[in-house]
């Protein structure tokens, strides 16, 4: 039963720690979020850029058909489409707080031989422990550099040779439009306007800029942003995008709704994506000079034409 005590909150503890590491840091933080209204739960079609498609939703308020609608609302102090704000005891502290009771239940903690609260306070400081010692390690794998005597100096993004375009309309190729569910024509000038909001959402969220989000994005998605960064607050880090760059883009579907227009357009885009440690300013995550590739599904809606084009969900390729 010790044994079994033991590698569960060692488990449990080794789970808490690699979580930051496997999470994508950048805008939309490698999950699939938001709403695509009535097609939320219906796959885009694939195209030239996206050809294996998209993946389900991980994050939307959007309700399953035939399932209950759930308000944000009922929580009050939530923000609509973010996921709860936890806290101490809903993430780090409830986990080692969940892996003592375990520990307690199944052999009186990693100790052995202990009873009551003094056993299950001695589990809970091991289990800190071997969380900090592999947070220690794993930061010294991802290759941390060490600060300077002077102390930590910002780092600079160096410059990148321009990007071919493709397509002739600022990298986003027009495919015939999709009109099902009403007509909808998407013209040159919406290209535009999604290549523009692609960079501007990055830019905003790499000045952790919530209103101007707010002026880019649907309150579901701003919601999701909210909650990304301040769980990266939680871990004193922060995260830069720069230099976003449309390599690759085509239109997936488009269709109009209950007076709102949709548009689902598969990008491929480069950027150079870092994450920092606030205290040292150091790079944790990614790079300054070496260019990412990503490849999204991005949908917009705008309240009809004429409106301005928002975005609303983000989804992730599936695997080629």
């Amino acid at each position: 039963m010790r044994r079994t005590a033991t590698f569960l909150t060692a488990m449990a503890a080794l789970a808490l720690v690699l979580a930051p590491a496997l999470a994508e840091a950048r805008a939309g933080g490698g999950f699939s979020s938001g709403s695509r209204g009535s097609r939320t739960y219906s796959a885009p079609p694939s195209t030239p850029t996206a050809p294996s498609g998209g993946t389900q939703f991980n994050r939307t308020t959007t309700p399953q058909p035939g399932s209950p609608a759930t308000s944000p609302a009922a929580r009050p102090g939530t923000v609509p489409g973010a996921a709860p704000n936890r806290g101490f005891f809903g993430s780090f502290g409830g986990a080692l707080l969940t892996g003592g009771l375990i520990g307690a239940l199944l052999g009186f903690g990693l100790f052995g031989g202990g009873g009551g609260f003094g056993a299950m306070l001695g589990m809970l400081l091991q289990i800190a422990l071997i969380g900090f010692a592999i947070m220690f390690v794993m930061r010294l794998i991802r290759g941390r550099r060490p600060a300077t005597a002077g102390g930590p100096a910002p780092y600079a993004y160096q410059a990148q040779p321009e990007a071919k375009q493709f397509g002739g309309m600022g990298g986003m190729k027009a495919a015939e439009p999709v009109r099902a569910g009403g007509p909808l024509q998407i013209r040159p000038a919406d290209f535009q306007d999604f290549e523009q909001t692609l960079k501007d959402i990055n830019a905003a969220w790499s000045r952790r800029d919530l209103q101007g989000l707010r002026t880019l994005a649907t309150p579901e998605m701003v919601g999701f942003f909210a909650q990304d960064l301040r769980d990266l607050e939680a871990r004193n880090w922060r995260n830069e995008t720069r230099d976003i760059r449309l390599e690759q883009g085509d239109l997936a579907e488009a269709w109009s709704e209950d007076g709102e227009d949709y548009a689902t357009v598969a990008m491929r885009f480069s950027m150079l994506d870092a994450t920092f440690d606030n205290a040292t300013n150091q790079v944790v995550e990614g790079s300054t000079t070496q260019r990412q590739t990503a490849t999204e599904l991005w949908t917009f809606v705008r309240k009809g034409p004429g409106g301005r084009w928002m975005l609303s969900a983000i989804q992730q390729t599936q695997p080629a």
